[in-house]
């Protein structure tokens, strides 16, 4: 297990066990619709270059997260870990912008040989350690979780939708009958605004798919939408726990998914 100097500098080490990205194109989607609502949400300024968020305990247990501007370290350890290989994980005392108490990500594992994981003890001045959006009950968080399932497994969802499902049609926006899901035309419309006044970094995102295509991932204020280029989307919305509408690629879904992927950031 790789280890780095804890939050207070001291001598003290922090066993780091996991970390993850954020950046414009991949950050922990849990905490925001687009990237700088996640760099809000820890506190930090959405430079374009973004960091590296390192999840460890300290010698006590208590959590810390570590952010480091060393984007490409942690992109290496992560692409290592993914193989089941070994990273020492060790960003260079330059490259670390601070560190925060508590973790953003609920983890369910921990470092052995020291106490269970709990939050450090507050000095003043310190902020509020981090804690992990409440994903219990339907909301922001889980919609967002939800769209990243889909994402994962594309295939599988997309075995579930027949010729036999009413799909909603995307349509031109302009008519209140075009969708049999208002829910729905609502996204797709918002989606479409999108190509004319461009979303907060984040909110539109391409991924790798299989063959040609592109996944795309698209937020809004109550809404994700996931995508292939190739193929049919999946909204979520807030206001329908729960509740996964497919939508047919019709007339106007097509060149819709394409514009988006031509504005989407993507990963380096």
């Amino acid at each position: 297990m790789a280890t780095t100097e804890s939050a207070d500098g001291d001598s003290d080490q922090l066993f780091v066990l996991t970390a993850v990205m954020l950046t414009p194109a991949q950050f922990p989607s849990v905490l925001g619709d687009d990237y700088p609502e996640v760099c809000a949400f820890l506190g930090l300024e959405p430079y374009a270059e973004g960091y590296g968020l390192v999840l460890g305990q300290d010698g006590s247990g208590a959590r810390w997260t570590v952010v480091t501007e060393d984007v490409t370290l942690v992109s290496c350890a992560i692409a290592a870990w993914d193989c089941g290989m070994e990273y020492d994980l060790s960003p260079g005392e330059g490259s670390i912008v601070g560190a925060l108490p508590g973790w953003p990500l609920a983890l369910a594992v921990s470092a052995p040989g020291v106490p269970e994981p709990h939050d450090p003890k507050p000095q003043e001045g310190d902020p509020a350690p981090l804690s992990p959006p409440d994903a219990e009950e339907w909301g922001p968080a889980q919609r967002r979780l939800g769209a990243d399932e889909i994402a994962l497994q594309w295939a599988a969802w997309r075995e579930q939708v027949d010729d036999e499902v009413a799909f909603a049609e995307p349509g031109d926006g302009e008519s209140e009958d075009e969708s049999p899901h208002q829910g729905v035309r609502r996204v797709l419309k918002e989606a479409r605004g999108y190509l004319a006044e461009p979303p907060p970094p984040g909110r539109v995102r391409s991924s790798f798919a299989a063959g040609e295509a592109r996944t795309l991932r698209v937020d809004g204020p109550g809404w994700s939408m996931v995508a292939r280029t190739d193929d049919i989307a999946f909204v979520l919305l807030d206001e329908e726990p729960g509740e996964v509408h497919p939508v047919g690629r019709g007339p106007e879904l097509p060149g819709l998914l394409s514009s988006l992927d031509q504005l989407a950031v993507r990963p380096l």
